[in-house]
């Protein structure tokens, strides 16, 4: 699939530091100041949205990581690949394995990425297509989702949540209503996005999504969008549960999974029919999902139940597989479906999990808070954001060692592989996003 080009898709964004992330500081503490799962911030945070960290933070941004592996000063490019899988074909280039393992390059910062003033970003999650594009959803009450071309990072749309429900089908709601977007997962063929919308406003929709929430509260159900990349736009909204949060796509592609956080279910949605066709009862707050190759068992992590869960979609049947540390979040399962890597953000650590004996068989400690992560094309490295801290860390996925940690904005909270360009984007909820290029053999610095 080949990026559309058009002018009127190629809106240039400003690359101003911290300007527009201040700007819209203000905005952030006001509408959100609980520290929950949604706000940008918390208690101990000891950071402005959008500044760059400082004192204690930046120094624990890069200690403690393996020998040879230091902070990038400079911005020099990378060197040219050689035998990069990657490809460039008459449809476009196409995604493949990075020139050098993970495991053994060296990450450094080549963009930032900031709205206009009168475009702000505040993104939430940022996500690969593996397709040419990256699309990332801002906080809920930005009701935005921007798309970037992955090798220009250049701007080619900003998507407003906005719908008339009855346009699509939907009975019940008359005139128009806002979603508020959180988290995306793409197609394998990068044809479309699903989103998930945190509540919707509008008529209908019944009483509005919170975070300290529970089945009792009677929260509404909201709605998944999907985007078509093609067209650049919504073209399917589906009725899911009470506060939708994380996406997952079966590996075959036929279902898409949601974690819907107040009414502490998984929904199972059918991507031919786009219909919600089961419901599965989980824990409080399930959030992170994957599933493994038999396309029939997924795992999820219930947040505020301190439990990660075992699923199988056939029969719509959960049983908590073990009780973890305090807030499990994220999930990632690599390509063979061996190891399941966890995220705990309230016992800052990563867990390494063969799926098979169903233990933890490694963990490492990342940094303050980690919340998502994502693996390198090749599954030799995983990528962490450290929400508390601020940073992004780079570990090995085979001996789960601390390879890299980089300083970013307050509140790194999404990130992504992209795969084309090899380069990690990383999210700051105060109106940032961090690319690094990450296919230096060493750190032109040392």
């Amino acid at each position: 699939m080949q990026v559309r080009r058009e002018a009127k898709y190629r809106r240039r964004r400003a690359v101003i530091g911290g300007l527009a992330a201040l700007a819209i500081a203000g905005t952030l503490t006001a509408c959100l100041t609980g520290g929950g799962d949604e706000a940008p911030g918390g208690a101990g945070t000891g950071q402005v949205a959008g500044a760059a960290p400082t004192g204690d933070d930046a120094a624990g941004a890069t200690g403690g990581v393996r020998e040879g592996f230091q902070e990038a000063a400079g911005q020099t490019a990378a060197p040219e690949a050689t035998d990069d899988a990657s490809a460039t074909t008459e449809a476009g280039p196409v995604a493949g394995p990075p020139p050098i393992p993970s495991a053994q390059s060296f990450m450094q910062r080549i963009d930032y990425i900031t709205g206009t003033e009168g475009n702000p970003i505040t993104p939430k999650s940022v996500v690969a297509s593996g397709s040419g594009l990256v699309i990332a959803n801002n906080m809920m009450y930005a009701h935005t989702s921007t798309v970037y071309d992955a090798e220009s990072r250049e701007l080619v749309e900003t998507l407003s949540d906005e719908i008339v429900p009855e346009e699509f089908g939907l009975e019940g709601h008359p005139g128009t209503a806002a979603g508020s977007p959180v988290e995306a997962a793409w197609t394998d063929d990068g044809k479309f996005a699903y989103v998930s919308q945190y509540t919707m406003y509008g008529d209908g929709f019944g009483k509005n999504g919170f975070d300290a929430c529970s089945p009792a509260d009677g929260v509404g159900p909201s709605l998944l969008y999907r985007f078509n990349a093609e067209l650049m736009e919504w073209d399917q909204v589906i009725k899911v549960g009470a506060v939708p949060k994380f996406v997952d796509i079966t590996p075959d592609q036929t279902k898409v999974l949601v974690s819907n956080w107040c009414d502490s279910t998984l929904s199972v949605v059918d991507i031919e029919t786009a219909q919600e066709i089961k419901t599965i009862p989980i824990a409080a707050a399930p959030r992170g999902i994957e599933v493994l190759p038999d396309n029939r068992t997924a795992y999820v992590a219930a947040m505020y139940a301190d439990k990660l869960f075992k699923v199988d979609l056939e029969t719509g049947e959960s049983e908590v597989m073990m009780e973890t540390g305090r807030k499990p979040r994220h999930l990632n399962l690599s390509a063979d479906g061996k190891y399941l890597f966890m995220a705990v953000s309230g016992a800052d650590t990563i867990y390494k999990i063969d799926t098979e004996t169903e233990e933890i068989v490694d963990q490492v400690v990342s940094g303050r808070e980690p919340r998502s992560m994502i693996l390198s094309s090749d599954g030799t490295a995983l990528y962490v954001v450290n929400y508390y801290e601020p940073s992004v860390a780079k570990i090995s996925t085979e001996d789960m060692e601390l390879l890299q940690k980089e300083p970013t904005d307050a509140n790194p909270i999404g990130i992504t592989y992209e795969p084309i360009t090899h380069t990690v984007w990383v999210a700051c909820y105060g109106g940032s996003i961090y690319v690094f290029d990450d296919t230096l053999a060493s750190d032109p610095d040392a």
